[in-house]
C-alpha cells in the first residue's frame, strides 16, 4: 500500500533553516507528481510547492525565493529546503501523491518558528 513518512520538522528561530524528508512506498515513485502542503492552527491545507516526475518545480508564492523542493529517484525520497524561516511558516508540513482518484498523505511533520 503506499505510504509516505514525513520526518525533518522541528523548532527552529525566525531566519534559520530546515530540510523535511518525505520516503515514499508502495508505488513506483520516480513516475509520479509529489507536492508539500502545510496547515496552520485554524487555516486550512495549502500547497507549499510540488514537484513533476521529470523535475520541473512549482511553488506557492509565499515561499517562493526561500523554499527548494527536489527528489531523489534513488531513495524514493523528496525533500522541502527551507531557508530564511518565518514564525509565519510555523504549520504541519504534509507530503502529498495523487494516485488515480485518490489523494495519498503522510501523517505529518510539525514545523515551528520561534525564537
Amino acid at each position: 500500500q503506499v505510504q509516505l513518512v514525513e520526518s525533518g520538522g522541528g523548532l527552529v528561530q525566525p531566519g534559520g533553516s530546515l530540510r523535511l524528508s518525505c520516503v515514499a512506498s508502495g508505488f513506483t515513485f520516480s513516475s509520479h507528481y509529489m507536492g508539500w502542503y502545510r496547515q496552520a492552527p485554524g487555516k486550512q491545507r495549502e500547497l507549499v510547492a510540488d514537484i513533476t516526475s521529470g523535475g520541473s518545480t512549482n511553488y506557492a508564492d509565499f515561499v517562493k525565493g526561500r523554499f527548494t523542493i527536489s527528489r531523489d529517484n534513488a531513495k524514493n525520497t523528496v525533500y522541502l529546503q527551507m531557508n530564511s524561516l518565518k514564525p509565519e511558516d510555523t504549520a504541519v508540513y504534509y507530503c502529498n501523491v495523487p494516485i488515480g482518484a485518490m489523494d495519498y498523505w503522510g501523517k505529518g511533520t510539525l514545523v515551528t518558528v520561534s525564537s
